[in-house]
């Protein structure tokens, strides 16, 4: 049963109010001023909040206001009851954040109907979406739903790469964001000497290309398919709209893009501070988890510009593995024999058979 609470002064109102919502099956929780609101508000954690403008103590503003800056309760969804019509008023509260707006007197149905509204929205956004192509197309659904944008994304194409295509190179504008919908990419960067380091392996289920346009930049890398592709490409306006038009459609969005920040920021770390050992383990595993097998079909060369090393380097590495029974190597290929060994060399262990 959905949770919602009503503030409003007015004690008629107030009842008469509460009793269309419980009769309608909803879980009623009444404040008659804005300060009491407030505190049940934090307490109660509706999922949803009707409240009147003009009211004692604090006004509905007022509440809005304190209500948006708090974590627990900036994303429940808020109805305005007024007596005011006038555009500055409504204006004033949909700039704090306000969903919609209920004229007094309204009938029944114009309650019921908003409500629906509002909550059948924050359904669609508490939604959790699948990191693959199916997922992507259902938020993108949703998206156009909520910001009323039936040609978001109408540009949307899914692309094929070949193996060693060239996606972006660095250098260039932004005009996309980029899903790999199936297949692999990798990034890297080149020094003054072109020698390459590779920055991040995108599988499938992962976003790529949009730090650049979020920094109105140019791609400080380049990227390029390690196998055949697919790659679904999101024109940059509708990037931006999905980041900007919606707080919640952009929260969500923002946790579906963000899955690989942690991830970079390890990979830096690990650069600045662990062994040619300890990465090269690291490179190991993150292919492999790539690949989904034990098979490790890679470049001496891309690995050591996984690792930020010299090839030599590795391949010294990737020796001490095999001898260690860590790795065999057949065909250029390598076969990762015991993964948790790898995980111990990552971890500052040694793993000794």
């Amino acid at each position: 049963m959905k949770k919602i609470l009503l503030i409003e002064d007015n004690p008629d109102v107030r009842e008469n109010t509460a009793e269309i919502l419980e009769l309608a099956n909803y879980n009623v929780v009444t404040a008659e001023n804005g300060k009491i609101g407030v505190e049940l508000a934090s307490k109660e954690r509706p999922d949803l909040i009707i409240c009147d403008i003009m009211m004692p103590e604090l006004d509905g503003y007022g509440v809005l206001h304190i209500l948006s800056k708090k974590t627990e309760t900036a994303s429940i969804p808020f109805i305005f009851l007024t007596a005011k019509t006038e555009k500055s008023d409504i204006r004033k509260g949909m700039t704090l954040g306000a969903d919609d707006y209920l004229t007094k007197p309204f009938d029944d149905t114009d309650l019921l109907n908003a409500v629906e509204a509002r909550l059948n929205k924050l359904n669609i956004l508490k939604k959790q979406y699948s990191s693959d192509a199916s997922g992507l197309d259902q938020f993108i659904e949703d998206a156009q739903k909520i910001l009323n944008l039936k040609d978001l994304c109408k540009d949307r194409k899914v692309k094929v790469y070949k193996k060693k295509a060239t996606i972006y190179m660095e250098g260039e504008l932004p005009n996309a964001l980029f899903f790999v919908q199936s297949g692999n990419v990798k990034s890297f960067r080149t020094n003054a000497d072109g020698k390459e380091l590779i920055i991040s392996l995108y599988k499938e289920g992962d976003f790529f290309g949009y730090e650049a346009i979020l920094e109105n930049t140019h791609h400080g890398e380049s990227a390029v398919a390690l196998e055949d592709s697919e790659i679904s490409i999101i024109p940059r306006h509708d990037f931006l709209t999905l980041l900007h038009s919606n707080p919640e459609i952009s929260r969500t969005f923002v946790t579906m893009l963000c899955k690989k920040i942690a991830e970079k920021e390890a990979q830096l770390l690990n650069l600045a501070y662990n062994s040619v050992r300890q990465r090269t383990a690291e490179a190991l595993l993150k292919i492999q988890s790539i690949k989904d097998n034990d098979l490790v079909s890679v470049s001496r060369d891309d690995l050591a510009k996984m690792v930020g090393t010299a090839s030599e380097s590795v391949i010294r590495v990737l020796s001490d593995f095999r001898e260690e029974g860590i790795i065999s190597i057949e065909s250029g290929k390598i076969n990762v024999l015991h993964s948790n060994k790898l995980e111990q060399v990552v971890k500052w262990n040694v793993a000794r058979s």
